[in-house]
């Protein structure tokens, strides 16, 4: 009964619920710059790099299949495995992993277009 009364005179003040309350939002705001904003960078550095795949270009698909553009369509993309027997694989766009080897035609446009997206990144986060 005793430990009721020194609860029930016990108030709580304002500045101890925010005391409480500021480990869990300092939590959210480290979470934030170290797993969630370089997260959403890979994901649009993907998604260009996609948008970008066009014949020619040398790739790696997700499953670890090398081969070059043959054809680009809006969701699927078809790879000549080997030059020889002219093997063609027809795989999703999303599956393509990395670019090793971009064609040389319109490169410099690329270069320009890459080179106005980094400025424009580096404005967004100043």
């Amino acid at each position: 009964m005793f430990f009721l009364l020194q609860a029930a005179g016990k108030q709580s003040s304002p500045g101890g619920m925010l005391s409480m309350l500021l480990p869990f939002i300092l939590m959210f705001v480290v979470m934030y710059f170290l797993i969630l904003r370089p997260q959403k960078r890979k994901e649009k550095a993907r998604k260009a790099l996609l948008s970008r795949a066009k014949k020619n270009d040398r790739v790696v698909t997700a499953g670890g299949i090398h081969g070059t553009i043959m054809s680009v369509r809006e969701n699927e993309i078809i790879l000549r495995i080997d030059d020889a027997k002219d093997i063609k694989v027809k795989v999703d766009r999303t599956a393509i992993a990395t670019v090793l080897e971009v064609s040389h035609d319109d490169t410099e446009e690329v270069e320009v277009k890459e080179t106005k997206e980094i400025a424009k990144e580096n404005k967004e986060t100043k």
